[in-house]
């Protein structure tokens, strides 16, 4: 229905329930209607009409739909309600001063009150229709609704309202003592969480849809695991961040995956304190096409920047990443730049172009096993690059440098992380005598970046495995790229200079555990339908990793979420002597000692870089 239509149908609607409110109250005030005449009930309802249009109007009741009413629509009700008895009332008395009329007052009051009920009970019959006209088909598959808040009610309305058959809610399950046994939505909550397969098995449950957007990811995969346990297949609706204007579609319900059980509450971001130093100014990332760098351009584009610059080698990436940003935030100026970091004139050029105030550093080579076999490139690229990247941001006046780092630089075990730590040196010596504030920030895996373990076990589970671990012990930190790109630009709030923050990445996770976690997750069944094998230590790799060494030690920042690093004493290592060593066996011809001799200078300026020379 047109809108003009839907107007003038609630105006004839409106125009009937006031005649019959105004006939109702004259009923009943003069005993069944003797002692009114029709020009009298007549007066009653053109004053009534009248002003109450006029407040409806003022009070701009006919845009909202009233078959979506809430209290703030009948609060209009009652401003307009209001409206009229005051400007009623001042209207009747100066009519009753002219002797127009010699109505009581007691009249006026009948019938305010009256039509006052009379419209809140048209508009809930209007919410009740609209709440009540769809019908769940039980041919749909019978559905566990996992919370009876405020998300599980949406879930259960809008799967009502759906012509689609595949989904039939039966129950609710849900924590709090005071809903169990009682009805929600015309459902039971049969239980809590504890009683999942007692109540899948009694309502004969197939599919179970999580709706607690709070829910932490051990929640989730101890719900998980009793619902795959009965066969009962799992969806999730999405953190309440993502449902907007409290409204749930279908479409938002989606399968659960790995980064709902390693969840976390929402992180909270000091907005001011960002906007501070982001808000208004050139901001250049490096790497700006890779799983970090891209999100960091998501993220920090939200902020009102002046300008972003978007660094990258691999030019597909960087185009795919700008016209991204240029549908997001078409108002924002965007350049994209294609350049290596490892070519310093390239940098300078760019510098002296656009004079960036803020920089982020996510350019790196961070494939441990493949950078154990080619040293020459990862020195080039995370040292060198860094270096060079670093002595830009201090001739340029820079204000802050944020620079990506690992917990693989903690007590290195490959060429990546030592390389990661002499980065970490190089702008923490720079930081000394600039009057730039250099920062690095240490965190683990990040779940579906580029190379990352999740996507290759996706895949071999695809391919019908086997899916391969290196060992049955190894652990690793996690977060999600949103989350740990947050946390990055949320440290450089923080920077003073000189600093290395480190992520809290809650609990370490088994690898195998992950893996398992997948292949249930993708409806199969570990070591039955998908083999896990396991293939052995590859090179530079640890057990488990390490956010500090024992010589730093952390202390707590004022993020809850970021811990700072305590500088160590790097004073008794030569680091531009070693840089220059470094930097004259890299450049030079390969050959078989190359590599050798790169470990052993990389060990002199990392002392705690334990090298395999076996792979060398």
């Amino acid at each position: 229905m047109s809108r003009t239509k839907r107007y003038v149908l609630a105006l004839f609607m409106d125009f009937g329930i006031l005649f019959l409110s105004v006939a109702l109250s004259c009923f009943v005030f003069y005993e069944n209607g003797r002692g009114v005449t029709f020009s009298q009930m007549a007066y009653i309802f053109a004053l009534f009409w009248i002003v109450l249009t006029i407040g409806f109007h003022l009070f701009h009741h006919y845009r909202h739909l009233w078959r979506f009413a809430s209290m703030g629509e009948s609060k209009v009700i009652g401003k307009s309600f209001t409206f009229t008895f005051v400007t009623g009332g001042m209207l009747h008395l100066l009519f009753t001063e002219w002797g127009v009329t010699t109505l009581p007052y007691s009249l006026l009051f009948i019938t305010w009150t009256v039509a006052l009920a009379a419209f809140l009970f048209s508009r809930l019959i209007l919410w009740s229709v609209n709440e009540n006209k769809g019908i769940p088909n039980k041919k749909g598959k019978r559905t566990l609704i996992i919370g009876a808040g405020n998300a599980g009610i949406l879930v259960v309305k809008e799967l009502k309202k759906s012509m689609d058959p595949f989904l039939y809610p039966v129950a609710f399950i849900d924590d709090d003592p005071e809903k169990l046994g009682l009805n929600v939505r015309n459902m039971p909550v049969a239980g809590t969480t504890n009683e999942i397969e007692r109540v899948i098995e009694h309502f004969h449950i197939e599919t179970a849809i999580i709706a607690i957007p709070s829910a932490s990811g051990s929640d989730i995969t101890r719900i998980v695991k009793s619902c795959q346990k009965c066969g009962v297949t799992v969806r999730i609706l999405p953190r309440i961040t993502d449902i907007i204007n409290g409204r749930v579609t279908l479409s938002m319900i989606r399968e659960v995956n790995v980064e709902d059980l390693l969840g976390r509450p929402p992180i909270q971001l000091d907005v001011l304190g960002i906007s501070h130093y982001v808000q208004e100014k050139t901001v250049l990332i490096t790497g700006a096409g890779g799983s970090i760098g891209s999100e960091i351009c998501r993220q920090i584009s939200s902020f009102h920047p002046k300008k972003v610059l978007l660094l990258g080698h691999g030019e597909n990436s960087v185009y795919a990443i700008e016209k991204e940003l240029e549908q997001l935030y078409p108002h924002l100026p965007i350049q994209a730049l294609i350049g290596d970091i490892q070519d310093k004139n390239r940098l300078e050029h760019i510098f002296s172009i656009y004079r960036p105030q803020v920089v982020f550093h996510a350019a790196a080579h961070k494939h441990v096993p493949l950078m154990e076999h080619n040293p020459t490139e990862a020195v080039k690229n995370n040292i060198f690059g860094t270096k060079n990247l670093a002595e830009c941001a201090d001739q340029y006046s820079v204000e802050t440098y944020v620079q990506i780092s690992t917990d693989k630089a903690v007590n290195p075990t490959s060429v990546m992380g030592a390389t990661k730590r002499v980065a970490e040196l190089i702008i923490q010596t720079l930081n000394q005598q600039s009057k730039t504030n250099f920062v690095a920030v240490r965190f683990g895996n990040v779940l579906g970046s580029r190379g990352s373990v999740i996507p290759l076990f996706k895949k071999q589970i695809q391919n019908g495995g086997p899916v391969t671990v290196t060992h049955r012990d190894m652990t690793r930190y996690f977060m999600t790229i949103p989350e740990a790109v947050q946390l990055v630009i949320q440290a450089g709030a923080l920077a003073k200079g000189g600093e290395i923050f480190i992520l809290d990445m809650g609990k370490p996770v088994k690898i195998s555990e992950l893996a398992r976690n997948l292949i249930t997750l993708s409806g199969l069944t570990p070591g039955k339908d998908i083999e896990i094998r396991y293939t052995g230590m590859r090179p530079g790799e640890k057990l488990y990793e390490e956010l500090f060494t024992t010589e730093e030690g952390h202390t707590a920042s004022k993020h809850e979420l970021i811990y700072t690093a305590r500088t160590t004493n790097g004073s008794k290592i030569d680091l531009p002597f070693w840089l220059n060593r470094l930097e004259q066996l890299v450049y030079e011809t390969g050959n078989e000692e190359t590599d050798t001799a790169i470990k052993s200078v990389l060990k002199e300026i990392v002392p705690s870089y334990q090298i395999d020379f076996f792979f060398s």
